[in-house]
């Protein structure tokens, strides 16, 4: 039986287009999908903007996270005594950059100095 309001297609029409962007800077740009450090306003739009709140990272030093949770994979580790400009926090980890311009991930808050 033929469909005479959708006739059988004898083609693809495959639909096609430019390849999704992948962020190079996903690690090192404080953006993500709710909340962008306040040097981004204007830039990207998200529905908050954050002023970093300096920390120090504790002597332990930190694992810094792609997510904030103990098996989220690794990012890159902090140093003791590094800068850490903290944006968010909210279940025990803290979500900023590593200084002004370094690494942006998920880290423990008790990692910071009080």
């Amino acid at each position: 039986m033929t469909d005479l309001i959708l006739p059988a297609l004898k083609t693809s029409h495959a639909l096609t287009g430019p390849a999704p962007k992948v962020d190079v800077h996903a690690h090192t740009r404080a953006v993500r999908g709710d909340l962008a450090h306040v040097r981004y306003a204007g830039q990207v739009f998200v529905s908050h903007y954050a002023v970093p709140m300096p920390h120090t990272v504790g002597s332990a030093g930190a694992i810094l996270r792609a997510a904030g949770r103990d098996d989220a994979d690794m990012i890159g580790t902090l140093a003791a005594g590094e800068a850490f400009n903290l944006l968010d926090k909210a279940g025990g980890w803290g979500w900023g950059q590593q200084g002004e311009d370094g690494l942006v991930g998920y880290l423990p808050l008790t990692a910071l100095e009080p």
